[in-house]
């Protein structure tokens, strides 16, 4: 897929899909896109558990800052967030309902310090009329194996 104009579309609480996306863009020269809600969750203590998973219970869309990029110029899409109550983080509620997002090659990835839940079960109900080329889930990648974790996103990223 060489001469593909590629995107990076992240969201990242504590920094661990930001580690992945950050790879990504890296080993495939795509450009990033960091979802940053006007008020977000606080990244410590256990309510944010119980904030982000109201959150995602209710399809919340938060107010992001402003996007600077048009969808419509990639050609493939790589798309990441950590798992909130099984699903993505609401910030993509957000971007989601913004843009259209049809015709694309997209690449999902997710974090977690449990399970992928129905992370990418939901990631493609949203992105009907677009090729899911790939989908890869990061145990606590931060924590557990940063290097391993970055190495194993490039190697999957390079594939597509």
């Amino acid at each position: 897929m060489e001469n593909l104009k590629k995107l990076v579309v992240y969201y990242s609480l504590e920094g661990n899909t930001k580690l992945i996306a950050e790879a990504i863009a890296s080993e495939t020269g795509a450009d990033l896109l960091e979802l940053k809600p006007i008020k977000d969750v606080s990244p410590t203590g256990f309510m944010r558990f119980v904030w982000g998973g109201k959150q995602v219970m209710f399809k919340e869309r938060p107010e992001l800052q402003p996007v600077n990029v048009k969808i419509e110029d990639y050609d493939v899409i790589y798309m990441g967030s950590p798992v909130w109550a099984g699903s993505y983080a609401p910030a993509f509620n957000t971007f989601f309902n913004n843009h259209q997002i049809i015709g694309k090659k997209i690449g999902l990835f997710g974090c977690y310090g449990g399970q992928e839940g129905k992370l990418f079960i939901n990631y493609r109900n949203q992105l009907e009329g677009n090729e899911i080329i790939g989908e890869i889930g990061f145990k606590n990648p931060l924590t557990l194996s940063k290097q391993e974790s970055q190495l194993r996103a490039k190697e999957w990223a390079k594939k597509y």
